[in-house]
Order: structure tokens, then sequence, then C-alpha cells
């Protein structure tokens, strides 16, 4: 992929753009298998063909860092001298996504958003501006999310009163909302989010299981791959069969829902409340469209997943465990738990590798039998991994 932000040198987020996709990939198979095989009681896993993606317009989600001015507003990112980067051509979104940049800078100007900047630094340091970051969620049927992330509540009443121009310019937008992030830090988002549009929810279809998103719950950044990774875990859990199946860290409900089968009693734990409504609403549409007996079972809650395993109130044990943890891995609580419940199998997304094998060390009755590398992020060094672990 040929970038001239990067050419430049004023945009360098693809660190492997000069080594050639088909290279990434095998690289990041290599590296995976490598820390896999780093564990002395593991044997080695089969592994399946990776997933590639298209090398450019994947992202389904942009986060643009607003500057600038009100009248000349900048969407991208801030370069090392804390000066805006124009990214709205970015060559990881699609065209979609692209064509909604240019409507949302003019609303800025419109709606009289001043971007956030701070002057001066430690206790000098000044704070002016109310808009800190536009986040654009593309649907794969061509819906767009808009998130305003504000200093405070103050431009609220603008953004309303000017918002009907943005729809008749962005025909796409099907649901916005301000979050409010009022502290100096590197957080992007903050608790509150107040909604703008009637709906709150963007339908994110994946073959025929339509997700409900709502505005602060996690969604893969790539929409294809992602289809792919649902598919591979509902291939495997349904060899498997379980009767039970626990999904750890489960989100807006991606595995939980396309592992579900008529018979299984599928339970999901996610620490987002917003992940959990927005995963309890989708099974009720399942269940009123038609698939009552393949969701009959299927039940959210938020909590902690390692609170809920070991917890004294948890239920009696699944016969499968999928875990789908973020970065820092499941840790060595869940992990000793998982070692020690007898369960036969489990099913590990991970998107760090190096957790991943530090994880597997703690639990060295379950082994990796298959394993599958999904190219969530080409460009860079990150990756999905889905590993099936078989108790010895």
């Amino acid at each position: 992929m040929q970038c001239p932000h990067y050419d430049a040198g004023r945009c360098h987020s693809c660190t492997l753009l000069e080594i050639d996709y088909p290279t990434q990939v095998l690289d990041k198979e290599r590296h995976v298998a490598a820390l896999l095989a780093s564990i002395p009681t593991a044997a080695g896993p089969q592994w399946l063909p990776a997933v590639s993606s298209v090398e450019s317009g994947f992202r389904n989600k942009a986060k643009m860092v607003v500057s600038g001015t009100v009248a000349e507003p900048v969407l991208g990112i801030l370069d090392g001298t804390g000066r805006g980067v124009d990214l709205t051509d970015c060559g990881l979104y699609p065209d979609a996504l692209q064509a909604s940049f240019a409507p949302l800078a003019a609303f800025v100007t419109r709606a009289n958003l001043e971007p956030y900047e701070v002057s001066g630094r430690g206790k000098r340091a000044q704070q002016r501006g109310e808009l800190k970051y536009l986040l654009v969620t593309l649907s794969p049927d061509a819906e767009l999310m808009v998130r305003f992330v504000l200093r405070s509540q103050e431009a609220i009443a603008r953004i309303r009163k000017h918002l009907p121009s943005l729809r008749a310019e962005l025909p796409a937008l099907a649901v916005a909302s301000a979050n409010i992030q009022p502290t100096h830090a590197a957080v992007l988002e903050g608790d509150l989010e107040i909604p703008l549009t009637e709906r709150t929810t963007l339908p994110m279809r994946i073959d025929d299981i339509t997700l409900d998103l709502r505005p602060q719950s996690f969604f893969q950044t790539n929409t294809a791959v992602a289809t792919e990774l649902y598919r591979q875990a509902g291939a495997w859990v349904d060899e498997i069969a379980p009767s039970s199946l626990w999904d750890l860290y489960c989100g807006v409900g991606g595995f939980a829902l396309h592992c579900a089968a008529p018979g299984r009693a599928v339970t999901g734990i996610e620490i987002s409340a917003e992940a959990v409504a927005a995963a309890s609403g989708t099974v009720e549409k399942l269940r009123d469209g038609g698939q009552a007996d393949r969701f009959r079972d299927v039940t959210f809650a938020a909590g902690d997943a390692t609170a809920f395993a070991v917890g004294p109130d948890a239920p009696g044990l699944p016969e499968m465990v999928i875990v789908n943890p973020p970065r820092r891995g499941i840790g060595a609580d869940l992990a000793h738990w998982l070692e020690a419940s007898g369960i036969d199998h489990v099913l590990y997304s991970s998107c760090n590798a190096t957790t991943l094998a530090k994880d597997l060390a703690g639990m060295p009755s379950l082994r990796p039998v298959r394993a599958r590398l999904l190219d969530m992020f080409p460009q860079t060094s990150h990756y999905e991994v889905l590993v099936l672990l078989e108790r010895a």
C-alpha cells in the first residue's frame, strides 16, 4: 500500500508499510508459532491457513483527533509537536468512511465546535476548546455511527440544532452521540454518553446474525476478518458440540451468538454494561425473528470474567469455555482456575500472542491442538490468533 503521509514522514502508524503484505502475514505466523513452541508442556498445534485481509480500506472505524480552528478544522492525528495532520484520505479507511469526513469537518464549523487544545505545561497548562475526537464507525450496510468526544456539555445544544443539516449532507448517518471526557489525560472517552439521535445502536451484520453495536461497545475494526473469526469459532464449537458454553469477555456477543445452537446453553459475561445491553437486545431480536430454538438458552450478564468463573455464585461448570480477553490476557487467576476446572475444551481468541503464551503456560493440561492466525491489522505487527485447547 502506497501512502503519501508515510512517505512524507507525517504518519508512521503503519509500521510495516515497507514490507510486502504476504511477508507480513508469514512473519506474524512465525511469531505466534515460536511463542507457542516456547511453552515446554505444549505440543505444537495443527495450524490452519492464515486468514489474510485486503491491504487497504479495511478499517470500519476511524478515530480522528480534531485540531486546527473552528473555521479550518483538521481531522487526523497530532504530530510530535502537537500540530494536526490531516488523515482524511488515509488508505486504511474505505471510501464510505473517507466520504464522511468532509461533511463532518463542515459541521464542526457550522456548529462552532472549537477544537480542543492544551497550551503550556505542568501547572501552567491551559485547556481550551471543546471537541477532542470524532469517532466514526461504518456498518456492513454502509450506515454510520458518529460520536463527538467533548470536553463538556457546553456544545450539546449547538450540535442538536445543526444535526439535521449534517444528516441531510450525510444520509448514511444513523446514530450520533456525544461522549463527555472532561479530563486532560490519555483516555479516549468518558463515562457519560448522550444520545443525539432516536436510534442508539448500529446494526453490524455478520452472516445471518446482526449484532447491535452501541456507542461505547467494542467491535473488531476489520469486519471481513472478524466474520472469518466467528465462522471458525462456530465450526470448532459445533464439532465439539458442548451442551453448555461460557463466553468470557463476550463484548457485544459475537462469539456467543455465532456459537449458539438448539439445546446449547450459552452464557456471555462482559464487564461493560453497555455491551451486555447490546448483546441482550440482539438476542431478543433474533428470537422474535424466528430463531427462538437456536437462541432460547443464550443469556448475557455484566460482570468481571474472572470473578464470575471463580466466585461462589457461578453456575455449574460448562462443558466448554471461550475467552476473548483484552491485550493483557486472562491473567493467572483465571488461567489457574481453567487448569483446575476439569473442563475439556477452551477456545482462546487472542490479540496479543505474548500474553497468550504466558496464559497457556499457566494451564499446562490444556494443550493447543488447532490454531489459526487472522490478520485483523495489516501494515502493523498486531494480529488475532484463535487457538483451540484440549485437555490432555
